[in-house]
């Protein structure tokens, strides 16, 4: 039985993973969904496109916690049911592709930024933290939050095997995981990256442009004096 356990721990990670809150929080609000305006990325940030800081905060917050829940439950009360590192690692990386390709919304999901740093939070406190704190750094010096991500998805791979020793123990398996995360999370930032070579992404805090609505035809003045006048000259010649 214990040998099935890995799997249904797996299995349910990928499942929570595949909650895409910016598309739930936003119909529970009754926003527009997020994919369909901006970036059209199922994200936080997407989110906040729409003008409600507070459906991004609590989007955010859920994205990051079904990331950290998941290999929370496995750390804590995992061991006496033979799941290790191995399944821990796979649990992690499980919760974060249900988020890019939830099976609940057509496989269609976000970047994985935020759901990343709760599995990165739930491997070890003090590598999430670091993970941050790149991230907090990088924003703030060059006012890309695609560059903050980027770099700290570079760099998180780094952070956890300079660590290995001193701050925590390394483990293969997670590392692998860490490693996998942070090569999926430039992946789904290759459009970013391109807007940043050709200098075209947009800087935190600059006004995103506004929502796309349906243009309805407007008739000009003149045309409709004449539409008038046209009506008017044929009811005077009716018989």
């Amino acid at each position: 039985m214990h040998g099935f356990l890995p799997v249904v721990a797996t299995l349910v990670a990928y499942l929570v993973g595949s909650l895409s809150f910016a598309v739930i929080v936003s119909r529970v609000m009754g926003l527009s969904d997020p994919r369909t305006f901006g970036s059209k990325n199922p994200g936080a940030t997407n989110v906040l496109r729409s003008g409600n800081k507070s459906a991004a905060i609590i989007t955010l917050l859920l994205d990051a916690a079904k990331g950290w829940l998941p290999v929370m439950l496995v750390r804590w009360f995992g061991k006496p049911y033979g799941l290790d590192d191995g399944t821990v690692a796979m649990v992690g990386l499980a919760a974060f592709l249900g988020h890019l390709y939830p099976v609940f919304f057509r496989f269609a999901g976000g970047k994985g930024v935020a759901t990343a740093a709760g599995v990165l939070l739930g491997l070890n406190a003090w590598l999430g933290l670091a993970t941050l704190l790149i991230w907090l750094a990088t924003a703030v010096l060059f006012r890309y939050s695609s560059l903050a991500s980027i770099v700290s998805a570079l760099l998180a791979p780094a952070v956890y095997a300079l660590g290995g020793g001193n701050a925590w123990y390394v483990s293969k398996s997670i590392a692998f995981s860490v490693v996998l995360m942070s090569l999926l999370l430039l992946y789904r930032h290759a459009e970013n990256i391109n807007r940043l070579v050709k200098g075209t992404e947009s800087k935190i805090g600059k006004k995103p442009p506004p929502l796309p609505t349906a243009e309805v035809p407007v008739k000009s003045h003149r045309h409709a004096e004449l539409h008038g006048h046209k009506n008017h000259t044929h009811s005077k010649h009716k018989p």
